[in-house]
């Protein structure tokens, strides 16, 4: 199938590319989004950059910004690139919604504040065309606990899970290791993965294997959350990811499945992100049998959570070939080691490609949305 043809000018459509946030992910999200920006910069687009920090000022990057090998603290003071600013949130939005061409808003945002459905809340209340999924869509993909019992209800395979919140923890730690040490018999594997339920990239994850790290485990993911997943270990499993694209679910682009072999026994934060540690392949190992029901599967978790645009759904494959959801991702990483802007190669879309298609998708749902402002008239007075 080739490359859809844009339905936009990329000359006629500006773009203001959104990264950074105040979410833990804050330096992914860096990277990420300069590369977007960049490539979206050579594709023709009229770009503008948003640099969110940490403290969530909002403060505008110099024209042409490009990182140019700096790391992610250098935007912790924006000043110092030229950037304009400090502005809250509803100030930068309302000032791009009052453009007389608006720009489309390009989400690059991970985690909390980006991904969870609050940054399209805004964007939506200003009346701005974003990229990616909606405000329901981003809030059940962000958290893991949502997905999974959506994901069980539908019939999707997924991984058994106890939930605990930070609240029970502090009140009553013995009767949740107590759950936990219940949990665990129930897996017949002493070894658990412990991870915040609404964060990316591993952070606040830890692989538990004997039962005296867990109360350090649990205290590790309720740094980043007040709701943690305690999940079974599921060990020599392989890492599989698959790509999504489109907004109906009748004519979504899927590639991959691609594998990602750990540099770590588990596939945290330093082994995604720290070159040459972890390697991958865009086209795993699998027969044609399950790659046919991995596809299957990540249409069917995009379309159950109602996501539009872009995902990446991410897959367990264990030593018996049991292959489970792990999670889906609506903003997943655009970096030069993700994954997701590399596995629709195979469609012949190139990197900058796929950052137009996203523009496009964006476009398409604006344009196909009917927004009525009520008048009197309408209420049923």
């Amino acid at each position: 199938m080739p490359v859809p043809t844009l339905g936009h000018a990329p000359a006629q459509t500006p773009v203001a590319v959104v990264f950074g946030g105040p979410s833990a992910e804050h330096d992914v999200s860096i990277v990420s989004g300069t590369a977007i920006a960049e490539a979206l910069l050579r594709a023709g687009y009229p770009v503008e950059q948003w640099c969110i920090t940490l403290e969530g000022a909002w403060w505008r990057l110099p024209d042409g910004h490009q990182r140019a090998g700096r790391g992610p603290a250098a935007y912790d003071d924006p000043a110092s690139l030229a950037a304009e600013g400090p502005a809250a949130a509803g100030t930068a939005l309302d000032a791009l919604a009052a453009r007389a061409r608006q720009p489309v808003v390009f989400l690059a945002l991970h985690g909390p504040f980006g991904e969870d459905g609050t940054i399209q809340a805004l964007c939506e209340a200003a009346g701005l065309a974003y990229t990616g999924s909606g405000v329901a869509a981003s809030a059940i993909g962000m958290d893991k606990a949502l997905f999974k019992r959506l994901a069980r209800g539908l019939g999707l395979p997924v991984l058994d899970w106890l939930e605990v919140r930070a609240s029970r923890w502090g009140a009553d730690p013995d009767g949740v290791l107590a759950a936990v040490d219940a949990f665990a018999r129930a897996t017949g594997d002493v070894r658990l993965m412990v991870k915040p339920a609404r964060l990316g990239s591993s952070l606040g994850m830890t692989l538990a294997h004997r039962r005296e790290q867990r109360p350090a485990a649990l205290a590790e993911a309720f740094r980043f959350d007040d709701l943690v997943l305690v999940e079974p270990y599921v060990a020599g499993a392989r890492d599989l990811e698959v790509a999504v694209l489109g907004n109906e679910p009748d004519g979504l682009e899927v590639f991959g499945p691609g594998e990602i072999m750990s540099g770590h026994e588990f596939y945290d934060y330093e082994a995604k992100y720290t070159p040459g540690l972890s390697q991958t392949t865009l086209t795993a190992e699998v027969t044609v049998e399950q790659r046919s029901a991995i596809l299957d599967l990540a249409r069917a978790a995009y379309t159950a959570v109602g996501c539009e645009g872009f995902a990446r759904v991410d897959f367990l494959v264990g030593a018996d070939d049991r292959i489970v959801v792990s999670e889906i991702n609506t903003i997943p990483g655009f970096t030069p080691i993700s994954l997701f802007p590399s596995l629709p190669s195979a469609g012949g879309y190139t990197f900058g490609a796929v950052c137009s298609r996203v523009v496009d998708l964006a476009l398409a749902r604006e344009a196909s949305r009917t927004r009525h402002r009520p008048t009197a008239a309408d209420l049923p007075r």
